[in-house]
């Protein structure tokens, strides 16, 4: 099934999973640039808010992005310092407003809950952004799937520790990939397929090819679905939109470097 566009009377525009948005329980958005109030290189949707930007710009652009997406409101987020790794992080609600109201005390580069109201919330600006939802255990986590955190296998660590913590089946498991960077903007040295490959092995070969200039280009999309349904989810769904081709959409790291906003994914149970 797509990942769909959405847009309201407001203009926000973000993406939604029809694969998750079909099962009842959850909501769930990936934003993009559009449809928020910040200025200059944060224009205009800027959920990044250790950028630089104006905190209360950052803060209208979560009220309006929550509400678009009919996630709660932004006392309710949880947000980690992440790190490029794979820890996954158990969330409960003593940990809401961690990030925009209170202190960030941990790192992490997933989040997982089963506690309603709580919304757990990651950052991307080129790397990947992965929604998990178990309509069965009542399960919803979220991931920050940079190439440090595909190559030590983060999607995968969060697909077992839903299982080890709640007991979700891998089955029973939808998960969205969101929009980021992909094979044709994604153009990098030799330090890159190589951790890939000494992580994953030849999981991750299909994804890996030359550019003819001693460069490689990886497809972290396919790895991390490839990582997915070796962890037994077979339920998937995939944004094809890269965030290096769309600037005018999208926040883009490798373009801009640290002179950017971020994009904000999110997902809670109601």
């Amino acid at each position: 099934m797509p990942v769909r566009e959405c847009r309201n009377e407001s203009g926000v525009v973000w993406l939604q999973s029809s694969l998750i948005s079909h099962q009842l329980g959850t909501a769930h958005g990936f934003s993009t640039r559009l449809g928020g109030v910040s200025k200059g290189i944060y224009a205009s949707m800027n959920l990044g808010h250790t950028r630089g930007d104006d905190p209360a710009a950052v803060r209208e652009n979560y009220r309006r992005f929550l509400q678009a997406v009919g996630a709660g409101t932004a006392e309710h987020l949880v947000l980690a310092r992440q790190v490029h790794g794979h820890h996954v992080r158990l969330c409960t609600a003593a940990d809401m407003g961690k990030g925009l109201d209170r202190e960030r005390d941990y790192e992490a580069d997933g989040l997982m809950t089963d506690v309603p109201g709580v919304i757990l919330g990651i950052f991307t600006a080129d790397c990947i952004p992965v929604l998990f939802y178990d309509p069965v255990r009542r399960v919803v986590a979220a991931s920050h799937a940079g190439w440090r955190g595909t190559a030590q296998g983060i999607v995968r660590h969060t697909v077992q520790r839903m299982g080890e913590v709640y007991g979700s089946r891998p089955a029973d498991v939808c998960a969205a990939i969101g929009p980021g960077i992909a094979s044709c903007c994604f153009l990098c040295h030799e330090d890159v397929p190589s951790a890939m490959t000494a992580s994953l092995g030849t999981l991750a070969r299909p994804y890996i090819r030359p550019a003819g200039d001693g460069r490689y280009h990886v497809d972290l999309k396919g790895i991390n679905a490839a990582l997915l349904r070796e962890s037994g989810v077979a339920q998937i769904d995939i944004c094809e939109e890269c965030t290096g081709c769309h600037r005018e959409r999208y926040f883009n790291h490798r373009s801009t470097g640290a002179a950017r906003g971020s994009m904000a994914s999110v997902i809670t149970l109601i």
